[in-house]
C-alpha cells in the first residue's frame, strides 16, 4: 500500500509552507506500509519556539485554505516545542531543534519511502546544522564547544 494522492497532496502544500516560513530540515515518510492509522508523516523543525509556532499555524492555514482540510487533533502547542498536527491522512510534527535531534524521528522511519517534495522544502535540508554552526561561531566558540 502507498501513500493516497490525496495524503500526497497534503504532505507537499504542507511541506511548501513549512519551507516558506523557514523551517529547518523538511522531510516526508511514506508510512502506509507499517502504519495503519496514517499514510505520511512530515517533520520539520525551527530554532525557536516561536518559529515552531509560526510553521504551524503556516502549515494550518495553508491546508485550510487551499485544501479545506482541519486537523482532527492539535497536540503541544502551549510549550510548541513538539507540535502535532493530525490530518487523520498525514501527521505533522514540527520540532524545536533540540527536540528533532533527541527524539531522532527519522532513525524511526527510516526503512520508510522517503516521499518528494517540492523544491524549496528540499532545500531546508541541512538547515538546522548550519544555523548551530552559525549560533556557535556569533557565540565566539570554536566548532569543538571551547571557549576561547
Amino acid at each position: 500500500m502507498t501513500a493516497t494522492d490525496r495524503s500526497l497532496e497534503l504532505i507537499h502544500t504542507a511541506a511548501q509552507a513549512a519551507a516558506d516560513k523557514l523551517a529547518h530540515d523538511v522531510i516526508a515518510y511514506d508510512v502506509s506500509d507499517v502504519l495503519s492509522i496514517t499514510d505520511a508523516f512530515l517533520l520539520a523543525s525551527a530554532p525557536n519556539d516561536r518559529q515552531v509556532k509560526a510553521i504551524v499555524d503556516e502549515i494550518e492555514e495553508r491546508l485550510q485554505k487551499e485544501l479545506g482540510a482541519k486537523p482532527v487533533r492539535r497536540e503541544g502547542d502551549r510549550e510548541a516545542r513538539w507540535v502535532l498536527l493530525d490530518y487523520v491522512d498525514i501527521v505533522v510534527h514540527v520540532q524545536h531543534s533540540e527536540e528533532r535531534v533527541f527524539y531522532a524521528l527519522e532513525r524511526l522511519w527510516k526503512d520508510c519511502p522517503e516521499l518528494e517534495l517540492p523544491a524549496d522544502a528540499k532545500a531546508t535540508r541541512g538547515k538546522a546544522e548550519e544555523h548551530a554552526k552559525l549560533q556557535t561561531d556569533e557565540a565566539g566558540e570554536e566548532p569543538g564547544g571551547d571557549w576561547r
